[in-house]
């Protein structure tokens, strides 16, 4: 196995230090907050952990502040119901003796019914495109010093563009993007853990899509920007050892906020997965 994919195993392997409160930690990465999807698979970790054969179908959640990659993360979780056919969680994250973080989980049992979804856009296949590594190694010169590791590392899940944008001259352009992810090695066959592996990594790259229409770029220092709040839709099993395409479009911005959405497909045109999200995108420039 890989031993990033090894790593991200770790950090999803929650420490129980009491009934129904659980310890994360943070990897040692040089960020100066928590990533948002590391608390959203942890949190969604520590949902699991308490229930049994029933697997997540939604979740809701807001970031209430910046986590400290320093110090550790207590997930508090309330076992708001379990019903005859569905489960409630509410999981709140703590640092420092404050809620950084929120979350609401519904799992369901497995059940049969109606079924139709839409089509998976005509892209290419992702063998043949280039990684975002691959993109940024090639831009590697131009890359701050202070970042240009963290930036070109590799990492647990690989992101493939369909459509890549130059880092450092981004052209406008529709807010519209389509990238293959996957985990770099084979992972476990537990349903439950590629559920956690896909929220971790739907926050790799969605907020990105509301900048595209104002070709703004992450290293002109012109924006600070968070996720505020992050939901999922679970509609089908999925595997995240295996190639996904993740679109995501990006129906509008506004008051310093912008709107996303983003849908994974399996290679043979499943929809297994929703995500939205509302991010912060707070403009500095004169």
């Amino acid at each position: 196995m890989d031993e990033t994919v090894a790593d991200l195993l770790r950090l999803l392997d929650l420490e129980q230090i009491e009934v129904n409160l659980f310890r994360g930690v943070s990897p040692d990465e040089g960020w100066q907050r928590v990533y948002g999807g590391q608390v959203l698979g942890q949190a969604l970790v520590a949902a699991n952990r308490t229930v049994e054969g029933r697997l997540a179908h939604s979740l809701h959640a807001y970031f209430l502040r910046a986590g400290d990659p320093g110090h550790p993360i207590l997930y508090e979780v309330d076992r708001s119901r379990d019903g005859r056919s569905f489960t409630s969680r509410r999981v709140v994250a703590i640092q420092h003796g404050r809620p950084i973080f929120h979350m609401s989980i519904s799992f369901q049992i497995l059940e049969e019914g109606l079924s139709h979804q839409f089509d998976m856009p005509d892209v290419p296949p992702p063998d043949g495109l280039l990684s975002e590594r691959d993109l940024r190694l090639q831009q590697a010169d131009q890359i701050p010093e202070t970042h240009r590791q963290m930036f070109t590392r590799q990492r647990p899940i690989e992101t493939r563009p369909i459509e890549p944008v130059d880092l450092f001259h981004p052209e406008k352009k529709a807010p519209v993007q389509n990238v293959w992810v996957k985990a770099t090695s084979e992972l476990p066959d537990d349903p439950a853990l590629h559920q956690c592996i896909l929220a971790y990594a739907s926050d790799m790259t969605l907020i990105d899509t509301c900048l595209l229409p104002h070709g703004v770029s992450w290293f002109d220092g012109s924006l600070n920007t968070a996720s505020i709040d992050h939901a999922m839709w679970f509609h089908q099993p999925l595997k995240t050892d295996e190639w996904l395409l993740y679109t995501q479009d990006a129906p509008a911005s506004a008051g310093a906020r912008g709107f996303n959405r983003g849908s994974f497909f399996t290679q043979d045109g499943r929809l297994v997965a929703s995500v939205a999200q509302e991010g912060l995108i707070r403009w500095h420039k004169n």
